[in-house]
């Protein structure tokens, strides 16, 4: 599925519709969360939020991260 979708403004900030086709694949809909998480190749990946693992989960990576920094910078020479 390619579609194109239209940034609008919406009050101080910009906004993204959906088409109804985007959201039924998502199986998403009115008030529900959608993450977006950086993709090979420099794109975007949305997918639905699972509750709050996903905050969760990014917050462990980001600890691990910080913990040890340096000993991920030697293993990624």
């Amino acid at each position: 599925m390619v579609l194109e979708l239209k940034l609008r403004k919406v009050g101080n900030s910009v906004g993204v519709v959906f088409p109804k086709e985007a959201l039924s694949y998502l199986k998403v809909g009115d008030g529900d969360v959608l993450c977006v998480t950086e993709a090979p190749e420099g794109s975007l990946r949305i997918s639905p939020a699972k509750g709050g693992d996903f905050n969760r989960q990014m917050q462990a990576a980001q600890d691990v991260v910080a913990r040890y920094r340096n000993t991920l910078r030697e293993l990624a020479k």
